[in-house]
C-alpha cells in the first residue's frame, strides 16, 4: 500500500497537466515502470483508456476525453524545433473545439510534422508544419487559430455556406482576431473560389455570413 501511494504521489503532478491523463512514456521518465502501471490499473488506482495512456482514478470525465485521448496517442506532448504541438486539432475538430459552425465532424482530425499511425478509430491525420502563429489552445488542447481553421474549411472544399455559418459564429463571438492574417491564410485559395485575392475571397464568405 505503502509502494502504491509512491508512486501515485510521482505520476499524479504528470496527470493533472493534462487533464488526470498521463502516457507510459511519460511515467517512465519519473521512473514508473510498466508493470507499476499495470498493477495499480488492477488496484482500480489508474484507468486504462488506451494503449499507453491511462487516467488517475476519480478524475473528471467528459465528452472530450476520447478526443484528448487520440491527441496523447499521436504523440501531442512532444514538440517540433518550432516549438509546435506534434498534434494539432484542425478543420471539422478545431471548428468543434472554438464553437464555431455547425458541422459534422465525423472523427478527430489532427495536424502532424510527419506521418503518424494510430489504431484509434476515426482519428485522421494531415501531414503539416503549422508554426505558432497558426495554433492556439483550448482547455489545453492545441487547435488551428480562428483564421487558420477557417482557411482550412475552405481548402478542403467544404460548402461555403457552411463556411458561412463558421465566419457568423465567430465574427458574433468576437473570435476573429486577425483579418490580415485570414487574408493572408486565404491568399492562395482565391483563384479557384472565382476572386482575386485573399481579401476578396473573405469579403465574399462575410457576404455569405450576413455578417
Amino acid at each position: 500500500m505503502a509502494m502504491t501511494a509512491k508512486v501515485i504521489a510521482v505520476i499524479a503532478p504528470l496527470a493533472e497537466q493534462h487533464w488526470g491523463m498521463f502516457t507510459t512514456a511519460q511515467a517512465a521518465s519519473v521512473g514508473v515502470e510498466r508493470m507499476q502501471l499495470s498493477r495499480l490499473a488492477s488496484a482500480g488506482a489508474i484507468e486504462r483508456m488506451a494503449k499507453g495512456i491511462y487516467r488517475m482514478a476519480g478524475a473528471p470525465s467528459d465528452s472530450r476525453d476520447d478526443l484528448r485521448v487520440a491527441w496523447l496517442a499521436l504523440g501531442g506532448l512532444d514538440r517540433t524545433a518550432d516549438g509546435v504541438s506534434a498534434a494539432v486539432a484542425m478543420e471539422e475538430t478545431a471548428a468543434e473545439l472554438h464553437e464555431i459552425g455547425d458541422l459534422y465532424t465525423g472523427g478527430f482530425r489532427f495536424a502532424v510534422p510527419e506521418r503518424r499511425r494510430t489504431r484509434l478509430p476515426e482519428t485522421l491525420t494531415k501531414v503539416r508544419k503549422l508554426t505558432r502563429e497558426q495554433v492556439t489552445f483550448i482547455d489545453g488542447m492545441p487547435v488551428t487559430s480562428v483564421e487558420q481553421t477557417i482557411a482550412d474549411l475552405v481548402a478542403k472544399n467544404t460548402d461555403l455556406s457552411l463556411v458561412g455559418d463558421v465566419v457568423a459564429d465567430a465574427v458574433h463571438a468576437g473570435k476573429v482576431v486577425s483579418l490580415t492574417r485570414l487574408d493572408r491564410y486565404l491568399e492562395s485559395l482565391a483563384t479557384r473560389n472565382g476572386v482575386r485575392t485573399g481579401q476578396q475571397l473573405r469579403e465574399s464568405l462575410y457576404e455569405i455570413a450576413g455578417v
